[in-house]
């Protein structure tokens, strides 16, 4: 790739606290939203009964195996981990006035074996997940209250880990609330446009702050917003499909016009107005909004196509989002589409409209793994897949884009977001576990996992140009 990639590059991985540690009640941690979702975001919104289980109750029990795993992250050479902090083990119901110690320590403990292998750490705040007593009390981010709940968890751990994390995140895939409110949002699915866009702005308000708060506490540091990159071209050259496409890639950039720009964009006043969509914002809230981001992060999976007659076309599922498929693209064993050139599409498209770095923060192909009978994993299909959209990533650096950062979602396999499956894997590690929940949880190297070794020793040198 003849050096394309900077050398002080954030190669790693990235995973999220409620699809690894497991140990749901351990220590003071509390019910969080994710508990109330035993069948992943898809799934029913269930009350949590004594003796019974879930498969993220244990999930890969990173909880207690960190530093197997962190070990064999630092064997592949990363730079970095993306992870998150399980609110409900700061604060068990949200709400509380002093933190739970033993939550904050074992977070003290994680950074510290990160650190022991010059591993950065890049934190989350909030990943698909809250402490469940505050919508139980509160309505979730429905109540202004949230806010302050919020800010004072994000201070909490600003102060704690302000000598061991630099580089922080606020809330996973923000755009994600309009498609699944309560993983999002902790509203129930059935909440009208209106009450979910006032919990979004309760959110972005939050956000802010949290950013004041970064800014203030931790010496140095930086902290992003994180999108689901969900871009979308116009299935045909007809100029009501471009336009509806503008309006539909709007629906998430929004987010990041927010946090990048800090006031609201004048689209979306008019679509609040001609959707009859009441949101309540103070002189005080646009004053917070004004403190931005440092940098924008995005997941990339797929691409998908839109029209603006879509009755004629059959939708498919990816990443919570239903997209027209896109006729030049294959697709994955889940029916993702596969469109690497799309990823160097979407960094040009958010650096143009943003001007600051992009850190790519998950992507990665989810697939059946088979274990041979000599224990091989030979997972070519997704050494391919990451090889093209790297490939991808060097060509928008070249363009002119400024990356931080890529970190593969999934580098162990977890527990799936959508729908709980252990059988849908990302990693370079295999985890035997199955999603009935039985398996040793033994770790084993997949062949991508010294693929992925040699790319990040290589600073890239080592990707293949197709073609």
């Amino acid at each position: 790739m003849n050096g394309k990639f900077p050398h002080d590059f954030l190669w790693g991985g990235a995973v999220a606290a409620n699809q690894v540690e497991g140990a749901y009640l351990t220590d003071g941690k509390g019910l969080s939203t994710s508990d109330l979702q035993p069948q992943g975001i898809f799934g029913a919104i269930t009350p949590r009964h004594e003796g019974d289980s879930g498969i993220k109750d244990l999930a890969i029990d990173f909880y207690h195996r960190y530093p197997q795993d962190i070990a064999l992250f630092a064997e592949m050479g990363f730079k970095c981990l993306r992870t998150s902090i399980a609110w409900a083990r700061i604060f068990p119901q949200g709400d509380e006035e002093t933190p739970n110690e033993a939550g904050l320590a074992f977070y003290d403990r994680l950074f510290d074996e990160m650190a022991k292998y010059g591993i950065q750490p890049l934190i989350t705040l909030s990943h698909y997940e809250m402490p469940y007593g505050l919508t139980q009390k509160y309505g979730g981010w429905g109540s202004r209250a949230t806010i302050g709940f919020f800010e004072r968890y994000a201070r909490t751990v600003f102060e704690r880990y302000k000598h061991k994390v630099k580089h922080w995140l606020t809330f996973n895939e923000i755009n994600m609330s309009l498609h699944a409110p309560f993983t999002g949002v902790g509203l129930p699915a059935d909440s009208d446009k209106s009450a979910i866009y006032q919990a979004i702005h309760h959110q972005l308000v939050a956000s802010a702050r949290a950013v004041k708060a970064c800014h203030e506490l931790v010496p140095g540091g930086k902290i992003g917003n994180m999108l689901l990159g969900g871009i979308l071209y116009p299935l045909s050259c007809k100029p009501e499909d471009l336009l509806e496409t503008q309006r539909q890639n709007r629906d998430w950039l929004f987010f990041g016009d927010v946090q990048a720009r800090g006031a609201y964009p004048a689209y979306m006043q008019r679509f609040f107005r001609e959707n009859g969509i009441q949101v309540a914002i103070t002189e005080e809230d646009r004053q917070a909004l004004r403190e931005t981001i440092d940098f924008i992060s995005f997941s990339y999976y797929m691409s998908g196509c839109v029209t603006a007659d879509p009755e004629q076309y059959e939708t498919a599922r990816g990443n919570i989002l239903d997209m027209v498929p896109n006729p030049h693209l294959a697709s994955s064993e889940w029916g993702w589409q596969i469109d690497p050139i799309g990823l160097r599409y979407l960094l040009n498209v958010l650096y143009d409209r943003y001007q600051k770095p992009l850190f790519i923060v998950e992507n990665g192909l989810g697939a059946k793994d088979r274990v041979e009978a000599d224990g091989s994993i030979n997972d070519d299909y997704r050494v391919n897949y990451l090889n093209d959209h790297l490939v991808q990533v060097a060509e928008a650096i070249d363009d002119g884009v400024e990356v931080m950062g890529y970190t593969s979602w999934g580098p162990i396999d977890l527990v799936s977001a959508s729908k709980a499956e252990m059988s849908k894997r990302y990693g370079f590690i295999y985890v035997d576990r199955d999603d009935a929940g039985n398996g040793s949880l033994e770790r084993r190297r997949k062949k991508s996992f010294y693929w992925y070794r040699d790319v990040i020793h290589s600073n890239g040198n080592s990707l293949k140009q197709k073609g």
